[in-house]
């Protein structure tokens, strides 16, 4: 058990949080495109890429849901076997080198029903659209396979997912351990665009 967060594994987390912020902008903004645009990218001012906006938003996105599995099973979440909809509670063996919220004083894994409590629609679409993040960075990801595609239920779910994981790791972490939750939102433009995944 460790008495304090130290500051690589608060750094971690702020790191996952940024990266799941980062990906649900993406998502916001691919979901919005007919056509993809055109990106330029710039390192103090020098164009160093251009070519078309997903290689920005894929990448991202790719990254925020393989944070959002890491972040849940740091929470004690995972898949529940042959689903991509149900979550099941880590079983109480973890590696030696893992760190989950128990390891805190005071804290424990969530379970499945307190995970969805929080969320204020219906509990069967946050265990869904959480689940969904870990089976796509389980699978999606590391196969190829037609698990996401754009304007879907994958991308509501995933849009879901986004804004529920770092919420989750703030009200049961960072809250209960009288900790200041991270910048982790990102400080940029905001994203204009008002979109119904």
């Amino acid at each position: 058990m460790m008495n304090t967060p130290t500051l690589e594994v608060l750094s971690l987390l702020e790191y996952r949080l940024r990266a799941v912020a980062i990906g649900h902008l993406a998502l916001r903004h691919s979901a919005a495109w007919d056509e993809v645009p055109s990106i330029e990218i710039f390192f103090d001012g020098k164009q160093v890429i251009e070519g078309k906006a997903t290689a920005f938003t894929n990448g991202a996105v790719e990254s925020a849901i393989v944070h959002c599995r890491a972040l849940l099973e740091f929470l004690g979440l995972g898949l529940k076997e042959k689903s991509q909809t149900e979550l099941i509670e880590i079983p109480n063996r973890r590696r030696n080198d893992d760190i989950g919220i128990e390891h805190f004083p005071g804290l424990s894994k969530l379970t499945v029903q307190r995970t969805v409590q929080a969320y204020p629609g219906l509990k069967d679409e946050a265990e869904a659209a959480l689940a969904f993040a870990v089976y796509l960075a389980n699978k999606g990801l590391a196969h190829t396979t037609s698990s996401f595609t754009k304007h879907d239920q994958g991308s509501e779910l995933l849009e879901i997912a986004f804004r529920g994981v770092p919420t989750l790791v703030v009200n049961n972490f960072y809250v209960p351990l009288g900790i200041k939750p991270p910048n982790y939102k990102l400080q940029g433009r905001e994203c204009d665009v008002k979109v119904k995944i």
